[in-house]
């Protein structure tokens, strides 16, 4: 029986109460994978994956993002980034995870994942936090994409023409339609035709995704003003330049995710860290597999990919 602990922690941002979950393996563990979860996501959606995990004896931890799941006060609060920088708020919440998670258990290799807009915070967290982080044994970037400074720089642009007007808690539908930009077109993005999804294949896991609340709130201007900036971040040479080139990665999408522009986007980003000597990068895109390729129907076989990618690394 794999058995599960809840405990938290205070962010960053001066205001949350991050909550965490841990999944502990029956027997001595083996290593620790910490999960980074995605835009308007939260924990409890990796419980499948990380079970298998902690059934081959990996401790598997994650918590939800400031604005997420159960680290807000009170429902009116999902989707809401008080911070000036969100990003760096919840770079330092993945960083405050990760210094006392590997303080627990200080001999195991330690590994993280990051999905979505996880992968783009785990991106910036391997950048700025690269001289704390020489005992991480490898990262897994899960779902990410690569856009243009032009596109990130009018992107907050308009977010900050908003937030002047209307507040930066304001919740704008531009904003929103607005990142459904031309790789989403052929995808129902708003929960009336399942499947069609760009989530997943998976119907049944698509449905119960737009009737959760945790899964249907609109990002404040300022929490897209975070996501933008660590996207525009990321996506630069300042960035890769600063991540240990030794640090192995594993980039994984599916190859119809618009996220990653249809593999395209996740394709520049595995050449970007190639061409910044990064040493071990692999790249897998899972053919006709959308964005949760967690939640698509050969999730069993992205769960035993990554397994033996971890195990090759351990």
């Amino acid at each position: 029986m794999i058995r599960q602990e809840e405990y938290n922690f205070n962010s960053a941002d001066g205001h949350s109460v991050i909550h965490c979950r841990k999944w502990l393996p029956e027997q001595e563990p083996i290593a620790v994978l910490q999960i980074v979860h995605g835009m308007v996501d939260y924990i409890e959606r990796y419980d499948e994956f990380a079970t298998f995990l902690a059934s081959k004896g990996y401790v598997v931890v994650a918590h939800d993002h400031i604005g997420h799941g159960h680290s807000v006060a009170s429902d009116d609060e999902l989707g809401v980034m008080t911070g000036k920088h969100p990003s760096d708020d919840m770079v330092e919440d993945i960083y405050t995870h990760y210094s006392m998670t590997r303080k627990a258990y200080p001999t195991i290799k330690y590994f993280i994942l990051g999905h979505s807009m996880g992968s783009y915070m785990l991106r910036k967290f391997l950048s700025v936090k690269a001289a704390y982080i020489e005992n991480l044994s490898g990262a897994i970037i899960m779902g990410t994409g690569w856009e243009s400074q032009a596109l990130c720089n009018a992107g907050l642009a308009v977010v900050a023409v908003i937030s002047f007007f209307r507040g930066k808690n304001y919740r704008s539908k531009l904003v929103q339609s607005m990142t459904y930009s031309a790789p989403y077109k052929n995808y129902d993005c708003y929960g009336k035709d399942y499947a069609n999804s760009w989530l997943s294949k998976n119907i049944e896991g698509v449905e119960k995704y737009y009737h959760d609340k945790y899964c249907t709130f609109m990002f404040t201007v300022n929490a897209y003003k975070g996501l933008s900036e660590a996207v525009k971040y990321v996506c630069s040479e300042e960035c890769i330049a600063k991540m240990r080139k030794s640090m192995p990665l594993l980039v994984v999408s599916g190859d119809a995710d618009p996220v990653g522009n249809l593999g395209q986007g996740t394709k520049q980003t595995t050449d970007a860290f190639k061409k910044a000597g990064i040493k071990d990068v692999i790249l897998k895109l899972y053919q006709g597999d959308r964005h949760e390729i967690l939640h698509e129907l050969d999730r069993q076989t992205v769960y035993e990919d990554i397994y033996q990618w971890l195990e090759a690394h351990r």
